[in-house]
């Protein structure tokens, strides 16, 4: 049976991803840093955990060592730890920035890291999230547009790194999810008609939309596939916005 670490596993496609693999008889390590909904969500689905900080790569590197002690060796990992900042840059102050960066790039660094010292005996795969903010230039999405533009670089990087050592790296890019963290965005209607339009299939995506393609990238059906990036964005990063067809 194989194993799985979910980092950042108590938000809305953490915790879709992790249910995924539970309920595919998968044993699942999960992590994160809130400490009530981690405990919560272990419980629900029996898995073990341990508390991950994004701005202590130390804790990365002991949620590794703990998952590989727990079920004998990792064949996956997913980091789903995030956040958005959404200010221009001359609104931005630099704890907002560093913050942004900790969040979202400094854990994928974290995560490639310790993935490297841990997943040295059978490879296995990685899965980090980018976004299709670091792919199409949106107003407001500096910080978070740089942050996670480097988890991009980061991936191919890492891909090449460790190819030889069969751990595979691949991440998703999301657009706008109806995720916990993005609930100011989608349940504010005048915003929410908005993203729908720029999003040509027309619907915001679902946390399981994300959850269904990390699963697969996790899974040994993709186990011809590294450094690449997947855009699960409902076609918002490469399809002009919802028009109609002419007749």
């Amino acid at each position: 049976m194989a194993a799985f670490l979910i980092l950042g596993a108590t938000g809305s496609v953490g915790s879709g991803l992790a249910r995924r693999l539970v309920n595919n008889d998968c044993d699942v390590f999960i992590a994160a840093r809130d400490a009530g909904r981690l405990k919560n969500l272990a419980s629900e689905l029996g898995c073990p955990s341990a508390h991950v900080d994004a701005s202590d790569s130390g804790s990365f590197t002991r949620c590794f060592e703990k998952a590989a002690s727990t079920f004998g060796e990792i064949a996956g990992v997913a980091n789903c730890i995030g956040s958005l900042l959404l200010k221009p840059a001359h609104t931005t102050t630099d704890d907002e920035f560093h913050a942004t960066v900790n969040a979202n790039l400094f854990s994928a660094f974290a995560t490639a890291r310790a993935a490297g010292k841990t997943m040295k005996r059978n490879g296995g795969s990685v899965v980090l999230v980018s976004s299709a903010a670091a792919r199409i230039g949106m107003p407001n999405h500096e910080a978070i547009a740089a942050a996670k533009s480097g988890i991009e670089g980061l991936t191919i990087a890492a891909a090449a790194s460790y190819a030889s050592r069969g751990i595979r790296f691949n991440a998703v890019a999301p657009g706008l999810t109806k995720s916990r963290m993005t609930r100011h965005l989608w349940e504010n209607k005048t915003s929410a008609e908005a993203s729908v339009r720029m999003h040509a299939l027309g619907r915001l995506g679902e946390p399981d939309d994300v959850a269904a393609m990390m699963q697969w990238l996790l899974s040994d059906e993709s186990s011809w596939i590294t450094g690449q990036v997947f855009g699960v964005d409902g076609g918002l990063s490469s399809v002009l916005g919802r028009t109609k067809v002419s007749r």
